[in-house]
């Protein structure tokens, strides 16, 4: 079984993610989504609120789990049995960053990371950018899944 994670603070989830799943589940045998717990960051949406949206996201999709998990990523993918961690890029910057986190987990753990592409439609949509729109008042549609309910 090829077991992956797609890791992340999911805060909220987006369409970029969303994409990223989408097309990781062809990859994969299982995907788990595992959202990171730390306590140094202050989230918009509780962890509880995270895992809704996503579970609500891909409910009919029992290839995907949700899990969380705290400290490094490449120990819990030994607690699970992943052997792959599936990475979004957006852009150039993301690139660099995330082939540095490969490069050790790599060294830590040998384990594989799977980069995928956000599709071009999607490429410009962060999380950061999303909690700013929604501090702001504005409207999040075409920005996040219509499972991510924002409260005003």
């Amino acid at each position: 079984m090829r077991r992956a994670i797609f890791p992340g603070s999911f805060d909220p989830l987006t369409l970029g993610h969303y994409d990223i799943i989408k097309r990781g589940i062809t990859l994969f045998d299982e995907l788990i989504i595992a959202i990171g717990i730390n306590s140094d960051k202050k989230y918009m949406f509780s962890l509880e609120e995270r895992q809704r949206f996503i579970e609500n996201a891909f409910k009919d999709e029992p290839k995907i789990k949700v899990l969380t998990y705290q400290g490094l990523t490449v120990d819990f993918c030994k607690e699970i049995k992943a052997e792959f961690i599936l990475r979004g890029l957006r852009n150039p910057g993301d690139f660099e960053f995330e082939k540095a986190i490969a490069h050790t987990n790599r060294k830590l753990s040998e384990i594989e990371t799977v980069f995928l592409l956000t599709s071009s439609g999607k490429s410009y949509i962060s999380s950061s950018i999303v909690r700013d729109v929604i501090r702001n008042g504005g409207d999040v549609t075409g920005l996040v899944p219509d499972t991510v309910k924002i409260m005003p």
